[in-house]
């Protein structure tokens, strides 16, 4: 085992830890590890990283529902609407240089972070309360919000987590830990469906792949259990 494939696999440890506590993150770190670490060109890191999040985040659901964090129904039909936009994205992507994927990935990163911590301070200063109980978004809400998020998940290889847990949280009122429960669902969703699309285009290291979603999925584990004694905010 070489020194290069032990750093891979100890960072893809912290994948997972960041998909079991956020519910999302994992693509934010998978992509530039398989890129700058692992050696992947863009676009096949991009195909990895769907498999690896998806993967992971199928795992760690098991944790959060038996702990009553996820919310099935808004789950289920968000994960849907998703995957068909995952798919025509993973299609899409196939046909995009890789340097401009990359560009757009990162782009994403910055906009979802800003509004994320911008919702947060807004529902403060209202003084709303953050783990209020649990409601069903409106099904045309959670329809296009999930073909949007997924044609972004496809296009750019993000799991969707940085996208879903906003849209759970801020525009769906979900508290955070229910929506980091059901973000994995939409995730894994998501995830393969948008893998599904780059496939037609795009041959993977299946070997490494497959050790860094095992060691993910380690980190996903030991997220999962921390989830529920971190404050929200």
């Amino acid at each position: 085992m070489t020194p290069t494939l032990i750093l891979v696999l100890a960072l893809s440890i912290l994948i997972g830890l960041s998909l079991g506590v956020l519910g999302g993150g994992g693509s934010i770190l998978t992509v530039p590890i398989l890129v700058y670490v692992a050696g992947f060109d863009a676009k096949e890191a991009i195909a990895a990283s769907l498999f690896v999040v998806g993967v992971t985040s199928a795992v760690s659901v098991i944790s959060h529902a038996r702990s009553g964090r996820v919310m099935w129904h808004t789950g289920l039909i968000f994960g849907a609407a998703g995957m068909v936009g995952a798919f025509a994205g993973g299609l899409l992507g196939g046909f995009i240089p890789g340097e401009v994927l990359l560009i757009a990935f990162a782009l994403m990163m910055v906009a979802t972070s800003a509004a994320m911590i911008r919702g947060r301070r807004n529902k403060k200063a209202a003084g709303t309360d953050g783990n209020a109980a649990p409601h069903r978004m409106p099904l045309g809400k959670v329809l296009v919000e999930g073909l949007v998020v997924g044609l972004v998940t496809g296009l750019v290889g993000a799991g969707g987590g940085f996208l879903v847990v906003p849209a759970l949280a801020l525009l769906g009122g979900l508290p955070m830990s229910i929506a980091v429960g059901t973000s994995l669902v939409v995730i894994s969703m998501k995830s393969f469906a948008g893998l599904a699309g780059y496939l037609t285009t795009v041959q993977l290291d299946w070997a490494l792949v497959l050790a860094v979603t095992a060691a993910a999925i380690v980190g996903s584990l030991i997220g999962a259990k921390l989830t529920g004694r971190i404050p929200e905010t």
